[in-house]
């Protein structure tokens, strides 16, 4: 019978680590940012879901493009009207691994550097990226922070020539997303 107890708390235990190691949110921070001459336009979405598998090095990320709000009403309607096409593609996303994940101790607070590789489907164009950021592991949650650029044409957005000089080709994108060990 001690026998028995013993196996059932160590399971336990093993299952309680296993479940520590995913994370995560769905109130995440994507920004933009682009600075044409005309214009500068940038917005914030604080409702970004992400989630991370800290065994495997798995990770996603989804936004929802009506969640971004910008300084300007007229520019989130025509964000969302005529260059995102949001209710067509309500949705972008990113899944892809953390490809030095041993170089990551999800167990000790510090900051690591970390890069990934995926899938990144922006007005439903995918594709491959490789990025570097950074990983923070501070008391128990896990910070994810990465700043590229992408090219609006990569990704099948169209700027009308009545206002390409408003509208940068270059989209600075931030992420800063703080999740959660998954309950």
């Amino acid at each position: 019978m001690k026998t028995l107890f013993k196996i059932i708390i160590v399971l336990l235990m093993l299952s309680s680590n296993v479940f520590a190691q995913k994370y995560i949110t769905k109130n995440g921070k994507i920004d933009f940012y682009s600075d044409a001459p005309m214009e500068k336009i940038e917005a914030k979405n604080n409702q970004v879901k992400a989630a991370l598998d800290a065994a495997t090095g798995d990770i996603v990320f989804q936004v929802l493009i009506t969640s971004f709000e910008f300084p300007k009403a007229l520019m989130q309607e025509h964000f969302n009207e005529n260059y995102m096409e949001s209710p067509k593609f309500p949705n972008s996303t990113f899944k892809g691994k953390i490809i030095n994940l041993k170089d990551i101790n999800f167990t000790k607070n510090g900051k690591y550097n970390a890069t990934i590789e995926g899938d990144l489907t922006i007005h439903g164009v995918t594709k491959k990226v490789k990025q570097s950021g950074t990983i923070e592991v501070k008391d128990g949650k896990v910070i994810t922070y990465c700043k590229f650029n992408i090219l609006v044409k990569d990704y099948g957005i169209n700027i009308p020539n009545a206002v390409a000089g408003k509208i940068a080709e270059t989209v600075q994108i931030t992420v800063d997303v703080a999740l959660d060990p998954k309950k």
